[in-house]
């Protein structure tokens, strides 16, 4: 059945959940009007800040994701939050952990909240994370609020969806550290230690300014990322928090960074695009005569495969 795209996305404008809640469906089912839906919400959307939320199991992104849309709503911002999920191993579908623990929100027609399921996707991410974020965009939300499932060394995706990357991690946890060394602590704009009255944040903070400055150079102006302390189920710390995204987000604008890394965004979605198209294209040649054939001579040792991948994906696109 066909869907009224130009009357969801209307609603959506007026910040009616119900149609917000339509388009990212349309999105996430891969549904054959989604072109129609991403033509319309494309004049709409760059206007939000996107926050990635990411860190190993335990730390508290959840309670430190909901600590922030308080503390974005107490400034009057319209707040959109992606919670992705692991999947269910029965029905593919989001756990919903995350949307239970921001219940209190929940009341709040300033504030949108989506769980999403991986759906198998590595990265920490949905597959369909990327439109999600553009829905959202368009449905007038200020800041977009986008939490990981609980991640290690190299599901790091979310740096490349994200204006700003919040790295999360909490003392006593083992891994942490360990988690940062490789990938995550270079994704990082900003690092929160949270559960900060637990014996060990202060140690915890040390060591990860010690490998930060170990890090790649730094010259005058770049940005540093900043180490804030938090207690989020009790609200501690969050405010600095929120004042470090704005520093960042101020110091993207002066530098161009944030029109950089948004073009990059767009580029990878484009990308990321059509390689499934070519992909599906490839899939529906199994069988076919053309792929058989190539097949046939790489057996035979007349033909390498990357002379017949460089054959076929000449046929696919006419070159």
């Amino acid at each position: 059945m066909a869907v009224d795209v130009p009357g969801l996305v209307e609603q959506a404008r007026e910040g009616k959940p119900r149609a917000v809640a339509r388009l990212i469906s349309l999105v996430e089912g891969a549904s054959p009007q989604l072109r129609e839906v991403m033509a319309a919400l494309a004049p709409l959307t760059g206007n939000a800040y996107v926050v990635g939320l990411t860190g190993s199991p335990g730390v508290g992104k959840s309670t430190s994701t909901s600590a922030l849309v308080t503390a974005y709503r107490k400034a009057g911002k319209r707040v959109g939050v992606l919670a992705v999920d692991p999947s269910s191993p029965f029905s593919g579908g989001a756990l919903l952990g995350d949307r239970v623990r921001m219940s209190e929100h929940a009341s709040d027609p300033g504030v949108y909240i989506r769980s999403m399921a991986t759906r198998g996707h590595l990265g920490g991410l949905a597959w369909a994370a990327p439109q999600a974020i553009r829905v959202l965009d368009a449905a007038g939300c200020d800041v977009i609020l986008v939490e990981t499932v609980g991640v290690g060394q190299s599901e790091v995706e979310i740096a490349s969806q994200a204006d700003t990357s919040v790295v999360l991690l909490a003392p006593g946890m083992g891994d942490g550290i360990q988690a940062a060394k490789a990938g995550i602590l270079e994704i990082g704009d900003v690092y929160v230690v949270n559960k900060a009255d637990r014996d060990g944040a202060d140690a915890t903070a040390r060591e990860l300014n010690h490998m930060l400055g170990l890090g790649e150079a730094r010259g005058p102006g770049d940005w540093r990322p900043p180490i804030v302390k938090t207690v989020a189920a009790r609200g501690e710390g969050v405010d600095e928090v929120v004042e470090a995204l704005e520093k960042h987000y101020a110091w993207m604008q002066e530098r161009g960074v944030l029109a950089e890394r948004r073009r990059a965004r767009a580029a990878r979605e484009v990308e990321t695009i059509a390689v499934t198209a070519l992909r599906e294209r490839i899939g529906d040649l199994r069988g076919d005569r053309r792929l058989d054939a190539l097949a046939e001579r790489i057996v035979d040792g007349a033909l390498d495969p990357y002379t017949a991948a460089d054959e076929l994906v000449a046929g696919l696109t006419g070159e």
